[in-house]
C-alpha cells in the first residue's frame, strides 16, 4: 500500500510540473552548448572568404567571356570555354608533363627520404640533428633565391657543371634551352627543394613506431633489412601513402615558381604543366573563362585523384595500434 502511495505521489502533476520547471529551456540550453562552435567561427570565416567563396566565383566566370577590365562586360558565354579548354592543343602536352613532374618528383618524396631517415636512425647524438637539418635546409631556401644559384650552376658557359663537364672533356649542355634536359632540370630542382618536407614527415612517422617491434624481431633472428622491409616499412605506409597523395596533387604547384622563372614553359611547350597554362590563360591572354573553366575542369580532377587515393589510404595502411 505504501508503494502506491508512493508511486502515485512520483506520478503526480505536481511532481512532473516541477521537473519540468526544473529543466532548462530550449534556448538556454542552446546558449550552454553555443560557445565550443563559437571557437570554429573565425576558421570557417576564413575558409568561406578564402577559399569556397572564390571558388564558386570562378565556376561562375567560366561561364562568361570576359578580360578582367571593370570597363568590359562579361558576356555570357554557355559551356564554350569548357569546350575550347578541352580543343586546346597545348593542353596535351602540359597534361604529360604534369604526369612526368609528378613521376619524376616521387623518388624525391619518398623512396629518399625513407633511405635517408632509415640511415640517419643508425646515427646517435646530435650528429642526428645536424644530418636532418642539412637535409631540411633546402627547403628553407626561397625559390628566387633557389633559381639564382641553380641558374650559376647550370650555367652553360662556365657554370659548376658545365666546368665539371670540361674535366671530362665533353661539353655541358644548355640545361633549360634544350626540351630533353629543361624538364629534368626543374625534376631536379624541385626534389632537391621538396627533399627536406619529405624526410621531416618520414622522421616523425618513424618515431611514431614503438622501437620493441625492432627489437623483438632482433631476438628473433632478424636482420635489420628483414625488420625494416616486414615492419618498419608496413608500419610507416600511411606516412608514405600521404606524401604520394602529396606529390600527385600538388607537383604542378611545387614547380610552378621554377617554371615561371627558368622557363617560362618552353622551350615550346616542353615545360609547361597545367597550372603555368591556366596562369598563362588568365593573366597573360587575360582570358578570364578559358582561365576559370580550366581551373574546374583540374580541380575535379584532382578531387576524383584525391578521393580515390583516400580510399587507397584507408586500406593499405597500416597502424601501430
Amino acid at each position: 500500500m505504501l508503494t502506491g502511495m508512493f508511486v502515485e505521489v512520483a506520478a503526480s502533476p505536481r511532481t512532473t510540473g516541477a521537473v519540468a520547471a526544473a529543466r532548462p529551456g530550449l534556448a538556454r540550453r542552446l546558449v550552454r552548448a553555443l560557445p565550443p562552435y563559437l571557437y570554429l567561427v573565425p576558421a570557417v570565416a576564413g575558409l568561406v572568404m578564402w577559399v569556397y567563396r572564390p571558388l564558386a566565383q570562378t565556376v561562375q566566370l567560366s561561364f562568361y567571356d570576359w578580360n578582367l577590365l571593370p570597363t568590359t562586360p562579361a558576356v555570357p558565354a554557355g559551356l564554350d570555354k569548357y569546350a575550347q579548354v578541352l580543343g586546346l592543343p597545348e593542353m596535351r602536352d602540359a597534361l604529360l608533363n604534369t604526369l612526368w613532374y609528378t613521376l619524376g618528383l616521387l623518388p624525391f618524396s619518398v623512396l629518399l627520404p625513407v633511405a635517408f631517415a632509415l640511415l640517419t636512425r643508425a646515427v646517435r647524438g646530435r650528429a642526428r640533428d645536424v644530418y636532418r637539418s642539412l637535409i631540411f635546409v633546402p627547403m628553407l631556401v626561397a625559390p628566387v633565391a633557389t633559381a639564382a644559384v641553380w641558374r650559376w650552376l647550370l650555367h652553360p658557359e662556365g657554370g659548376v657543371v658545365d666546368r665539371l663537364f670540361g674535366v671530362f672533356g665533353a661539353d655541358g649542355p644548355n640545361w633549360f634551352r634544350q626540351p630533353g634536359t629543361a624538364l629534368a632540370a626543374l625534376i631536379l630542382i624541385s626534389g632537391w627543394q621538396l627533399l627536406g618536407f619529405s624526410m621531416l614527415v618520414v622522421s616523425a612517422g618513424l618515431a611514431g613506431i614503438n622501437a620493441e617491434y625492432g627489437q623483438a624481431a632482433a631476438l628473433d633472428g632478424a636482420s635489420r633489412w628483414q625488420a625494416a622491409r616486414m615492419i618498419t616499412l608496413p608500419l610507416l605506409s600511411p606516412s608514405l601513402l600521404f606524401m604520394v597523395l602529396m606529390t600527385v596533387l600538388l607537383s604542378a604547384q611545387w614547380t610552378f615558381p621554377l617554371i615561371d622563372m627558368f622557363t617560362q614553359g618552353g622551350p615550346g611547350t616542353a615545360t609547361t604543366n597545367v597550372y603555368y597554362l591556366l596562369w598563362q590563360f588568365g593573366f597573360r591572354n587575360f582570358d578570364t573563362g578559358v582561365a576559370s573553366a580550366a581551373a574546374v575542369l583540374f580541380f575535379a580532377g584532382f578531387g576524383v585523384v584525391a578521393a580515390a587515393f583516400l580510399a587507397l589510404l584507408n586500406r593499405f595502411s597500416f597502424y601501430d595500434d
